[in-house]
């Protein structure tokens, strides 16, 4: 009985050996298959460590069958193939011990893949916030460019409007034609592309900057696209700014040297001696250059009426007990308005000081200027009065100071000019159109 209960034991141990080999065996076969990111060597080892599983249930199987007896060589060339499986199993394991070794432990590749993910999750986060604060826009898109991602709204829409579109679908076909002919040719190409478009958005023009780029997986196979697109219209403007600057200054050069060429001829002619000539010649280039100093600081674009008065007459405003009283609300000129207007003030400040109103301590020099009503056609109007100065008397012939006021304003500007040489004091009224005027800074 003892022998018969020995050998169900027997038996039992290995049927259960032969299930377990076989169990042990598929899911190893299993999971090699499953992963495949393994090296060489580990997918070796694994079916080495296979076949043996797979040697012993098979002897454990001709041991229960006695299938030894039936077969006497089967099981020793099991035998000999088990062995022949150890020897490469004891080679790949020592091959391969300090790789083993080095393996993390299962608790340590947590650890570090939770740090890899916050240390991933910050650099977002700031990646994010950099694009949130700038005027670039980072996008993908797939072979059939719908857009996949997108960092900022892009030509002007919102994010969940880009996403799943086509440029055609956002701008129109015409519109967006030249951007998919380039990213086209990324894909063919499978190279980097770079271009410009111009997008209206909301009656307004806006320039971009594309960059593009194919998207690859990991095989290197191109599934899409991913760019770049900057807002560059600010750059644009600027640039043609600066071209419409060069065009000002050759005309405005041009125009400048004429002045220059007119005030020389003039200022010669009522000038008794070569010193007074270069004295009042040297003060009008300087009242030109005060006038172009304010235009230089508002980029040409053009300057402030108060500042312009400033500019001419500062020297006489900021000194105590001054003579000059300004008043007057907030008027921008165009810079061919603040020219002239800066010249005529010059030659009044300077009549006045040698034979007018600032020529006595008693005297005093009023400047007001003020807007037109639009029935009157716009523009503004400004008025220079003297009081307290000597008796003044019509000249018997004009200077040059006179021909910058009357002729010269008038005509350039298209204005009224009137000089009433009153005998209590010398009143000017120079009115510009509306057409000479800015909105604003």
């Amino acid at each position: 009985m003892n022998d018969t209960f020995l050998g169900y034991v027997d038996d039992t141990a290995r049927f259960i050996t032969v299930v377990a080999s076989l169990g042990i065996a598929c899911g190893l076969l299993l999971l090699l298959n499953r992963r495949r990111n393994l090296t060489a060597r580990m997918y070796l080892l694994g079916y080495v460590l296979t076949g043996l599983v797979l040697s012993f249930g098979l002897l454990s199987l001709l041991a229960m069958l006695n299938a030894a007896q039936a077969i006497p060589s089967l099981q020793t060339a099991i035998r000999v193939g088990l062995a022949a499986l150890n020897l490469i199993g004891v080679a790949v394991l020592w091959y391969n011990f300090r790789a083993l070794v080095n393996l993390p432990a299962p608790d340590y590749v947590a650890r570090e893949q939770r740090r890899l993910m916050l240390e991933l999750a910050t650099a977002l986060q700031r990646y994010e916030m950099a694009l949130r604060g700038s005027n670039v826009s980072i996008f993908t898109q797939d072979r059939d460019l719908h857009y996949t991602s997108v960092s900022n709204p892009l030509f002007g829409f919102p994010v969940d409007q880009v996403l799943g579109a086509t440029d055609a679908d956002l701008l129109g076909e015409a519109r967006s034609h030249p951007i998919v002919i380039l990213k086209r040719e990324a894909l063919l190409s499978a190279e980097a592309r770079k271009g410009e478009t111009e997008v209206e958005e909301d009656g307004a023009k806006y320039w971009y900057d594309l960059h593009i780029e194919p998207l690859r997986d990991l095989s290197g196979n191109t599934v899409g696209l991913t760019g770049a697109v900057v807002n560059v219209t600010e750059r644009k403007e600027n640039e043609r700014h600066l071209r419409l600057l060069m065009r000002e200054l050759t005309h405005r050069s041009k125009n400048l040297l004429a002045v220059i060429q007119a005030m020389a001829r003039q200022t010669a002619r009522h000038a008794g001696s070569i010193d007074a000539f270069v004295e009042v010649f040297s003060a009008r280039l300087q009242a030109l250059a005060r006038s172009h100093d304010l235009l230089v600081q508002e980029s040409w674009h053009g300057a402030s009426l108060a500042d312009m008065v400033r500019s001419q007459l500062g020297h006489q405003i900021d000194r105590e007990n001054s003579q000059v009283e300004v008043s007057g609300p907030d008027i921008f000129l165009k810079p061919e308005a603040a020219q002239n207007i800066g010249l005529a003030l010059h030659e009044l400040s300077t009549n006045a000081a040698k034979y007018g109103a600032l020529s006595v301590p008693s005297g005093k020099v009023n400047i007001t200027w003020g807007r037109c009503p639009p029935e009157a056609g716009g523009g503004f109007e400004l008025s220079w009065r003297e009081s307290g100065g000597p008796p003044v008397s019509p000249p018997r012939e004009r200077g040059f100071g006179s021909l910058v006021i009357e002729r010269n304003l008038a005509r350039a500007l298209d204005g009224e000019v009137t000089l009433d040489f009153a005998p209590t004091g010398l009143n000017c009224q120079i009115k510009v159109p509306q057409a000479h005027l800015l909105a604003g800074r």
